[in-house]
């Protein structure tokens, strides 16, 4: 079956990636710029953490060194912000500005920040949806059961929706993060640029993202016929 193993919506794929790959490149190329740049203050990346928390009156939230890297995160679960070997213990402008933008995270967390709290609440099926729609479509596409495809779908919006709703927390904590930084006085102003610019391209992978699902979702409405013309 030819949907199977080719047609013309792999462009769609092709270049899903392609864009994806792009974000990601410029991403690591700006994090390595200013990982080579010391920030002034010298304050590691752990070091600011703890005084934006403290600044913004968090004191049940811990930071955690984590392997891995770019894996940075915070747990509102767990309450703590998650810091990676490139972030932890660097004073660069890049290690600083990651961690700031978690600590940005943790004072949504703490301050109801309404779409963190929609985002943790469809969590769940947003999970599930982005593991089994493509199983179930292809299932109702093989046996020609249009209620397969259609849930195929459905459990794909909810991944999509996920996505969506991310945007809007990843640059509200990005604002929060570069507000701390100044008005406690880890960055100087000639330094607030470039945390600027690592910020930045890291949320553009979000929005890359969410392009990339956008395409998704065109593919799956052609292969189910929903966008070709009845003539």
């Amino acid at each position: 079956m030819p949907f199977i193993y080719w047609d013309p919506t792999y462009v769609l794929v092709v270049l899903a990636a392609l864009i994806s790959l792009a974000v990601s490149a410029s991403m690591n190329a700006t994090f390595r710029k200013y990982q080579s740049v010391r920030s002034l203050s010298g304050l590691t990346g752990e070091q600011a953490a703890l005084r934006i928390l403290q600044a913004a009156g968090i004191y049940d939230v811990s930071i955690r060194r984590v392997s891995g890297n770019l894996t940075d995160h915070y747990d509102p679960r767990s309450k703590t912000v998650n810091l990676s070997d490139a972030v932890y213990g660097r004073s660069s402008l890049a290690a600083v500005g990651v961690a700031a933008h978690e600590c940005g995270h943790a004072i949504q967390d703490a301050r109801g920040y309404v779409p963190l709290k929609v985002r943790g609440a469809i969590v769940p099926v947003a999970n599930f949806g982005s593991q089994m729609f493509w199983l179930l479509f292809i299932m109702g596409l093989i046996f020609s059961m249009e209620s397969l495809v259609n849930i195929g779908i459905l459990l794909f919006l909810f991944a999509l929706i996920f996505q969506v709703v991310t945007l809007p927390v990843e640059f509200n904590a990005s604002a929060r993060a570069i507000r701390m930084l100044e008005s406690t006085g880890i960055l100087g102003t000639s330094e607030v640029p470039g945390a600027k610019k690592v910020l930045g391209a890291a949320a553009m992978t979000y929005v890359a993202a969410v392009v990339g699902s956008l395409l998704q979702l065109l593919r799956l409405l052609i292969l189910s016929g929903r966008i070709r013309n009845d003539d």
